[in-house]
């Protein structure tokens, strides 16, 4: 045993100890033959730094992880970080921008080097940061998105799919964000309220006098126009539909065509369409029979008007919202200007770039997600992924059923680079097409392609793309490979030159392997057949090499040497995901595990909510109202932070986190280390068994009942995912039962058998908080007594081997009770908790005699008590005198007598506590009456205020809420305080 500091140090602490288990590999101890428990951390951006919703996640995961690995299992948390394409190209250049640097000043590689190079130096900041937290993954096989294994995954997948037909190159709309000049996902896309305006325009008839009016919140798109909706029913446009309008400006003619997005009910029920720059529009202009080749773009990548569809010369060449500024003007000087609206308008920026989004027309690589889609849906239906909490299954299923072509391409140089290469087309007399094919910008990046010119070869390498290559062109054609897109080199009669396509995959698309692609695939090919229901149709399209060696049997063995890692921890266990990234990452795992691994890639799949200041409101930078969890450590400690987020996490809401919480949460790790000082103070060391000792007292009887219970509740809080419920019922063990009731107690009776139960309690309350405060509990078990070098982090899951004593559970909760009533009595009265009282009993059942007898001075050392007395034939007497007096009956007069005395009623008691002379109760009586009145009247101000329509009408919520705290506050003041009024008679 090791005495423990007087004062509790969290940081001393925990960097010791996190050192010490990192070192030792503690976090991933060699258990070949245990069951499997497998996590994967949601891959944390490599430029992130930790921010609450991270310390959430990772504090939700670390908590499972711990409680498996005491379980015994083969506990596998895998971490790493994603490559984080946009964030981490963006660092990089505003680095080299401060040294009059640009991207285009270096080739594609070196850029990528310098990438490389920022991330040996600065990219580990969130995995330094985790550890701060306590997070116990697996660090000796951490991953990164662009390692050498997990990159051949993300490529293997891409040209499986192509080649399955599931992955193919599209004309649609994009997010395009102009700043930084490449497609975003809509997860990129921060919707933002601005004032704008809606301009209403006459849009003249072509044949015939008369006009159709629009409106639009973006004029500049009319120069694109390719079409006037109205709705089929609309019988105001019923002999318009097939009719042609003048488009103003540009002159050309546009058909009025029937769609139901043509709202009647909207404006003058005719809309403007263009379908190059508005996803609604673009669905439209299918229907209506426009092909995507067809549609106009009248942007380019940085957002200026390029000519098109007869744009008059002075708007090429103008940015957009100049060019906005204009088409106005033209508008309005040909009188088609009939109204302008000033309206709030829901505006999407990119939220790194923080420019405007442009739904923009583009060529690029498309994932056929609705195939996919099917079996993640079954998997979710059939039980085979649970989700947690259920009532999300709804959202899972409205978004895969609707699910729309997954764009994965990306305009970028730092990231997997699409294993795509494009040469010239073949005429049918076997000679090559060529031309200018393919036109760039300033940074060699391009900006228009021909399709029908060009042939695409798609495999792993160049090797690989030559190999196709030379099947499809005529023999004699000489085949090279150029990374060069710039307008000179271009292939020959005789030559055909290979370009890799410039675009990387979306970062998302690369995570979507996470569950699989760490654990070896696809050199490691597990792949498995024990769900086909679920990818029945699916199976055909598998590539032949990948079906051999799928081993079924292997994949499901039990533990033994020789299982692979994949083989063992796929499909992982649980996930744990925020509900924003539902779509983005986790729908998209499924889809990838189940169509590649032919099986779920976890069994759970939880969804915690988002962590909000105090208030309720969301947190953000621009309110100000942001928490540092570093910060939050530096002041509590990383296990307060801890316990604080996995006590507020309740399925499906999200947490309001408070300080004030994390406070309270130190000072139960402050609890804890005092309540350890205090037991070694009395010779309790550490416990030597994992079941509990032997026992007859019934205060150690109960104390072991109450750990077998608080064990259970917290197994069901497990099973269940309920990390409120898990948290709830240790820290109410631990607090509430061990520290302020057992140890006052047992206080200053610490027999060898005391010492015995109270170590081996103690020794339960560290296992089963260890998961929740990983570093005050493994420092408290390591000073309690040795341990012959065995780590907590280590130790089993509590196994007690007893039940409860139900005889014994009684008579200590109603001690427990005689106390709780007597200090209640006393704090209500405003009695000094200093000052010892007399009690006096004047009828007492016989088996409560007993009890109080046997916790005689315990009682009177908990309740403050100089003495009881108890009414026999002889009079009043001691307790502990009473007994042959009365025969052990119990059998008595009841008579309280004494002025000043309290009336004091427990189940099987009746007695009073001799607080006052008469003349302090006078004055007792009068206080209580005082404070009632005052309770009372505040409780009516704030009733009338609550019954109010007007206040409850106006006020802002939490203006409501802390209104009805304060209503029910008050009455329960009032209430209580009449109550003890009573009691004095």
């Amino acid at each position: 045993m090791t005495e423990l500091p007087k004062t509790f140090d969290p940081a001393e602490i925990e960097a010791r100890w996190y050192a010490h288990w990192e070192e030792t590999n503690a976090f991933r101890p060699e258990r070949p033959d245990a069951p499997p428990f497998t996590i994967v951390m949601p891959p944390p951006n490599v430029t992130g730094s930790l921010h609450i919703g991270h310390a959430l996640d990772v504090t939700l995961q670390d908590i499972l992880v711990r409680h498996a690995r005491l379980q015994g299992k083969d506990a596998l948390w895998v971490a790493g970080t994603d490559h984080a394409g946009i964030a981490t190209q963006m660092v990089v250049e505003r680095q080299m921008m401060e040294r009059q640097e640009r991207r285009s000043d270096f080739t594609r590689d070196e850029f990528v080097a310098k990438v490389w190079d920022w991330k040996a130096e600065s990219g580990g900041t969130i995995t330094r940061q985790l550890r701060r937290l306590g997070a116990s993954c697996d660090w000796q096989n951490e991953r990164f998105t662009m390692d050498e294994g997990f990159s051949k995954a993300v490529i293997k997948v891409f040209v499986d799919l192509y080649s399955e037909g599931l992955l193919y190159r599209d004309k649609r709309l994009v997010n395009w964000d102009p700043g930084l000049k490449t497609a975003i996902s809509d997860l990129e896309v921060e919707t933002r309220e601005v004032q704008g305006k809606f301009w209403h325009f006459k849009y003249p008839l072509a044949h015939g006098s008369g006009h159709i009016s629009v409106a639009t919140t973006r004029p500049e798109t009319m120069l694109a126009d390719m079409a006037v909706a109205v709705n089929p029913s609309d019988e105001r446009y019923t002999a318009m539909i097939g009719k042609l309008v003048r488009l103003p400006i540009t002159g050309r003619l546009i058909p009025i065509v029937a769609d139901d997005h043509a709202d009647p009910e909207l404006g003058s029920g005719a809309v403007k369409i263009t379908p190059g720059h508005d996803f609604n529009d673009f669905e439209v202009g299918k229907r209506a029979g426009f092909a995507p080749a067809d549609m106009l773009n009248m942007l380019n990548a940085e957002a200026y008007v390029v000519q098109c569809g007869g744009i008059p010369d002075e708007l090429v060449g103008l940015d957009r919202f100049a060019a906005r500024k204009r088409v106005v003007e033209l508008i309005e000087a040909d009188g088609l200007l009939e109204r302008v609206e000033d309206r709030v308008i829901q505006t999407p920026y990119g939220d790194r770039s923080g420019v405007v989004i442009e739904p923009w027309l583009t060529d690029q690589w498309y994932v056929d997600a609705k195939t996919l889609a099917g079996p993640a849906i079954e998997a979710v239906r059939s039980g085979a992924i649970k989700v947690v909490p259920q009532s999300w299954e709804k959202t899972w299923f409205q978004w895969l059923e609707n699910i729309q072509p997954w764009c994965v391409s990306r305009q970028l140089w730092w990231g997997h680079r699409i294993p795509a290469w494009y040469g010239p087309g073949v005429r049918p007399d076997g000679s090559l097409i060529i031309g200018d094919v393919i036109k760039v910008d300033s940074d060699w990046k391009p900006i228009s392609r021909t399709p029908i010119e060009q042939k695409v070869f798609v495999g792993p390498t160049e090797n690989d793309a030559l190999t196709q290559a030379r099947k499809f062109y005529p023999v004699g054609t000489i085949i090279r490979i150029s990374d060069d897109w710039a307008d000179r080199g271009e292939s020959e009669a005789d030559t055909a030159v290979l370009r890799q396509d410039n675009d990387v995959l979306d970062t998302w698309f690369s995570s979507a392997l996470w569950p699989f692609g760490t654990l070896g695939w696809p050199d490691d090919n597990a792949a498995k057949t024990d769900f086909p229901e679920l990818v029945e149709g699916l199976s055909s399209s598998v590539p032949h090499e990948e079906k051999e060696g799928a081993s079924t049997s292997s994949a499901k063995s039990g533990g033994g040497e020789g299982r692979s890692l994949l083989a063992k921890h796929y499909p992982n266990d649980v996930l744990i995901s925020g509900f924003d990234i539902l779509f983005f990452w986790d729908a998209r795992m499924a889809m990838q595990g189940l169509h590649f691994m032919k099986e779920v890639p976890w069994k759970t799949l939880y969804l915690h909510g988002l962590v909000r200041a105090p208030d309720g409101s969301k947190m953000s930078k621009s309110k100000g109202n942001t928490v540092d969890p570093l910060g939050l450590i530096d002041q509590y400690g990383a296990d307060a932070l801890r316990f604080t987020l996995a006590a507020m996490e309740s399925q499906g809401r999200d947490i309001k986190l408070d300080e004030k919480r994390v406070e309270g949460y130190r000072n139960f790790a402050t609890k804890l280390w005092n309540a350890a000082r205090f037991l070694q103070g009395n010779g309790v060391g550490a416990s030597a068994s994992v079941a509990a000792p032997s026992a007859t007292l019934a205060v150690n009887k109960w104390i072991i009942g109450e750990v077998v219970e608080t064990l259970a509740k917290l197994n069901v809080a497990f099973a269940d995912l309920r990390y409120d419920a898990m948290a709830d019922a240790i820290y109410h063990f631990a607090w509430g039962t061990y520290c302020d009731w057992y140890i006052e107690l047992v206080k200053g009776a610490f027999d060898g058998e005391t010492r015995s139960v109270a170590g081996w309690a103690f020794d339960q309350i560290l296992v089963m908080l260890h998961p929740f405060m990983p570093f005050i509990t493994e420092e408290l078990r390591d000073k309690m007594g040795a341990r012959g070098g065995h780590l907590l982090i280590h130790a089993r899951w509590p196994e007690p081997e007893a039940v409860v004593d139900a005889e014994a559970k009684a008579e200590v909760e109603w001690i427990k009770l005689l106390i709780s009533k007597i200090r209640q009595t006393r704090s209500d009265l405003g009695i000094d908790p200093k000052k010892t009282v007399t009690a006096f009993i004047a009828k007492i059942e016989p088996d409560k005699f007993e009890w109080l007898n046997r916790s005689l001075l315990a009682v009177k050392r908990t309740a403050r008590l100089d003495q009881i007395s108890v009414r026999t034939p002889e009079g009043f007497v001691e307790l502990s005198e009473a007994a042959a007096l009365i025969g052990g009956t119990g059998e008595m007069a009841v008579e309280i007598e004494g002025e000043g005395r309290v009336q004091l009623v427990v189940d099987g008691l009746i007695g009073s506590l001799d607080f006052f002379g008469a003349e302090d109760l006078c004055a007792e009586r009068a206080r209580l009456a005082k404070g009632i009145e005052a309770a009372t009247k505040e409780a009516e101000s704030v009733g009338k205020r609550l019954d109010n329509p007007a206040f409850i009408e106006r006020a802002k919520p939490e203006a409501i809420a802390k209104a009805r705290e304060d209503f029910a506050e008050k009455s329960g003041e009032a209430e209580r305080l009449r109550a003890a009024l009573a009691r004095l008679g």
